[in-house]
């Protein structure tokens, strides 16, 4: 175990774990989370618990394995750097091809979510492709600014979403049924004919998706340095605050709208509007409605934020723009212009995108990091010694077990409604 790092060059002290902590909540959690209540609809309660600890455990396994290949390097040294060194630039470019995808992705997700919650808020009478044109435009020009400007503005948003949580549950609360979690009632529908278990598969990129930061893991070895026990107390922490949040958002969703209100939802496009809308329907209290919106809208903005900013600094290495006034509009253009219009033409696409975002997330979070982490295992084990020892044989287990969750997660994105349409889906 390493020992705890000199602070760095201009540090006073070595940061908290609570910092770090902060960093991975915060990134994970977010307008993702939306969707999840929809697609476990047809696991229902016990499986949909048993999908979250899997993904808990295996998003923080594969986080690890990209924590240890980046301490083979400077604090400093990019994602990118490290797959290109580890594995070469065959998988280094589909690496890139990945994240960027996924950033696309998210930023149509967050456009078209945007626009719906700001739709269905305000009872805006324009067409919701126009609304969330706007959404998209405005935040990209807080993004186009600076990125202090998206620092502030992200802290202020954070809180404000964490207040808008906890007030939106307890309005909830009256209308929430236990019984509902054990016992959820059942439709005529044909769908219901088949078992719980059935719809696990097409849900598991949904909640890859989720517990997706893993881009963040170089910056914490760039803050902390090589303090990996203390980078992965970061991670275990951030990852189980997201696993609490989302296993009660999932459960208070399950118990307010059963299972065939959220079926109902699903059928008429998962988008978050649809979810407020039916939350409204069964709690009547003229405030609820607004908090849980707002809660939701603050969600969406933040998640397109931190994407958007992640897209836009990606983007303009890629292209290599510069940092000028005329670098900065291209790369806004570039970045923006393809996921923001495709929200206005295509404005209900939102839980389709998580999906497919989930479907790019498994190869360079998951798949990427678990090749990353075999290649080095295998050069370990080139000593006889090394390749008899538990601790070997247990990591290279663990190896296998996350590869094999990611191929599962991507492949069955590929046979999902969305797709090849051959995986059921309740809805």
């Amino acid at each position: 175990m390493n020992k705890p790092s000199a602070p760095l060059p201009g540090q006073t002290a070595t940061p908290s774990v609570l910092g770090g902590t902060m960093i991975v909540a915060g990134t994970v959690i977010g307008a993702g989370m939306l969707t999840l209540p929809i697609i476990a609809a047809g696991m229902w309660t016990g499986w949909t618990l048993a999908v979250l600890v899997l993904s808990f455990f295996m998003m923080r396994a594969s986080a690890l394995m990209i924590l240890r290949a980046n301490l083979r390097y400077r604090p400093g040294a990019s994602f990118d750097t490290v797959v290109r060194d580890t594995l070469g630039r065959g998988w280094n470019l589909l690496n890139g091809l990945s994240v960027g995808f996924v950033l696309y992705m998210l930023m149509y997700a967050y456009t078209s979510g945007g626009g719906a919650t700001l739709q269905h808020s305000l009872g805006l009478p324009w067409p919701q492709g126009l609304v969330s044109l706007g959404f998209g435009v405005l935040l990209a020009c807080c993004i186009f600014w600076s990125t202090r400007a998206v620092d502030r503005l992200s802290v202020i948003l954070m809180a404000g979403m964490v207040l808008a949580f906890v007030v939106a549950l307890s309005g909830m609360l009256p209308a929430f049924q236990w019984d509902r979690l054990l016992n959820p009632p059942t439709s005529t529908a044909p769908v219901d004919t088949l078992p719980e278990v059935a719809y696990l598969l097409a849900t598991l990129p949904y909640f890859l998706t989720s517990f997706c930061f893993h881009a963040s893991v170089p910056s914490l070895v760039k803050y902390y340095g090589p303090d990996q026990p203390r980078i992965a107390r970061c991670i275990f922490y951030g990852l189980l605050i997201a696993a609490l949040f989302y296993a009660v958002w999932i459960l208070i969703g399950f118990g307010v709208l059963g299972r065939d209100g959220l079926q109902s939802v699903y059928a008429q496009g998962g988008n978050i509007s649809h979810y407020l809308a039916a939350v409204e329907s069964v709690q009547a209290d003229a405030w609820l409605g607004p908090v849980v919106s707002i809660f939701a809208f603050l969600a969406v903005v933040t998640s397109f934020l931190g994407a958007g900013l992640g897209l836009f600094d990606y983007i303009a290495d890629v292209c290599g723009f510069d940092d000028r006034l005329l670098g900065r509009v291209k790369t806004a253009l570039v970045a923006f212009a393809p996921p923001v219009l495709a929200g206005t033409f295509f404005p209900d696409g939102f839980i389709m995108a998580i999906g497919f975002a989930g479907f790019a997330a498994a190869i360079w979070s998951v798949i990427i990091p678990a090749l990353m982490d075999w290649k080095h295992a295998r050069a370990v084990t080139q000593d006889q010694t090394r390749l008899l020892s538990f601790g070997t044989r247990a990591q290279c287990l663990l190896i296998g077990v996350v590869l094999v969750y990611g191929v599962l997660a991507a492949g069955f994105h590929l046979l999902s409604s969305d797709v090849l349409d051959i995986l059921p889906v309740y809805r």
